[in-house]
């Protein structure tokens, strides 16, 4: 981001009157962060996020922004002087994960329209909005898979970590990476127009090369690359491979120079097999994903990961038009969708771990959770998808040390439902307390006190 947009997004943070609210340091990094008085987290059942039975009558004692023990109430002593938060028959569960999201922008509006009638600080200001979204919807933790304006992202993070706004951990791309003529091609409107400040483009090794440092100079966490092209795009089809095999290598390999990993958007098998033996971390969407593909990711389990996103697809083909999306991106997802379903499917037999996505940001901020239902409609149980949104995104990210599971010494990010999602999935579309680090957000459910919506 130059120091023109930076002035402009702190300009306009100013004017919305939350830049009085920033903090100096980040909140992992607060002195005495973990230390604090006890709260004491009560309900009918926990889930702890590892795929064992649900805890009955359990609790979590936190401190600050840590657990230090969860247990069913007859083993966890309550210290004197803790503060109780009751939440009778809810469900208690870690907070949520989402591996893709879009959090900057006006959901509704194409990303190419987005280039020539909006602006970054206005973007920004939206991203603001949905972070808060996604967070009340008990996601405590999102990647996010880059904005149309680059590294907008990445303020938003900071913004977020440093307290100006509400929303869930972000781990950012900053900005993708794309070949010309292929998907998200910031100049593929015609040959009199360009958009200079996005510069997303990047042909041949060297300029991958140069692109993934780019990118990490300006804040990234994390490489996205478009291996294939995409549904809601001109250019090449969504079938195809747009960057050669040498191209992907590099990026990775640069990637791995600042110990940072590589997502790789591909739904043509071609284009997933070439980015697996990249040695990508993610392959995002994989659509057409095949047998071969699969074998490759159980031969790097633990190492790399197919991530799905479903819902989205859905979501297009429903309310598409409204959503301001063309009618031939439309068809491009017609004909993907049924095949993206059946190659999830055989994915899910083959014991692949699967990491929850979504691609929140094509559909309404919010709305991450309808996810749980298409993947359990298309034969997975219901722990095992609550587990894909927990403890399997947090590895799939390299976040297992701090969030994805109800244990001593991570953060204490946890949310509850009033039902049990075991017997009915949609009961996380309807999330009635959020916790992250510690601090309510939102409360709908615990016992003695009015609710609250921060």
């Amino acid at each position: 981001m130059t120091r023109l947009q930076k002035l402009l997004l702190v300009s306009v943070l100013v004017g919305a009157g939350v830049a009085p609210l920033l903090r100096a340091t980040a909140p992992e990094d607060r002195p005495g962060a973990g230390a604090g008085p006890v709260v004491a987290v009560r309900a009918a059942r926990i889930i702890d996020g590892r795929g064992g039975a649900p805890i009955r009558d359990g609790v979590v004692l936190l401190r600050g922004d840590r657990i230090e023990r969860v247990g069913s109430a007859g083993a966890i002593a309550i210290p004197p002087g803790a503060r109780i938060v009751d939440l009778g028959a809810a469900t208690l569960l870690p907070g949520l994960i989402d591996l893709h999201t879009h959090l900057a922008g006006e959901v509704g509006t194409h990303w190419e329209e987005q280039l020539v009638k909006e602006t970054p600080a206005k973007h920004a200001l939206w991203g603001a909005r949905n972070a808060r979204l996604t967070l009340r919807a008990g996601f405590t933790t999102c990647r996010d898979m880059g904005p149309t304006w680059p590294y907008v992202d990445v303020d938003l993070r900071e913004a977020i970590d440093r307290g100006a706004v509400p929303g869930p951990r972000l781990m950012v791309a900053g900005n993708y990476l794309s070949a010309t003529g292929g998907a998200g091609d910031a100049r593929q409107f015609h040959i009199y127009m360009d958009v200079p400040l996005v510069q997303n483009l990047a042909d041949g090794v060297d300029a991958v090369r140069h692109a993934v440092r780019t990118n990490f100079k300006h804040g990234s966490d994390f490489v996205k690359i478009l291996a294939t092209g995409a549904v809601l795009s001109k250019g090449v089809p969504p079938g195809a491979q747009q960057y050669s095999d040498e191209e992907l290598r590099v990026a990775v390999e640069e990637a791995d120079r600042w110990g940072r990993p590589v997502a790789a958007h591909a739904h043509g098998a071609d284009g997933i097999r070439a980015a697996i033996r990249a040695g990508v971390r993610t392959v995002d969407h994989g659509s057409m994903i095949d047998e071969e593909a699969i074998a490759m990711l159980e031969a790097r389990r633990g190492t790399a990961w197919y991530v799905p996103t479903l819902y989205v697809g859905k979501a297009i083909l429903e309310d598409g038009a409204a959503l301001g999306i063309p009618a031939s991106e439309i068809e491009r997802q017609r004909v993907m969708l049924d095949a993206a379903h059946a190659n999830f499917r055989r994915a899910l037999a083959s014991g692949l771990d699967i990491p929850f996505s979504t691609d929140a940001g094509v559909f309404p901020h919010g709305r991450n959770a309808r996810e749980f239902a298409v993947r359990v409609s298309n034969g997975e149980k219901p722990m095992h998808a609550i587990e894909s949104a927990t403890r399997v995104a947090a590895e799939a990210i390299g976040w297992q040390d701090r969030v994805g599971t109800i244990e001593p010494g991570k953060y204490a990010d946890l949310v509850a439902v009033a039902g049990d999602p075991l017997a009915d999935i949609t009961e996380l579309e309807r999330v009635g307390f959020v916790m992250k680090g510690g601090e309510v957000v939102r409360d709908r459910l615990s016992r003695g006190g009015p609710p609250r919506e921060d």
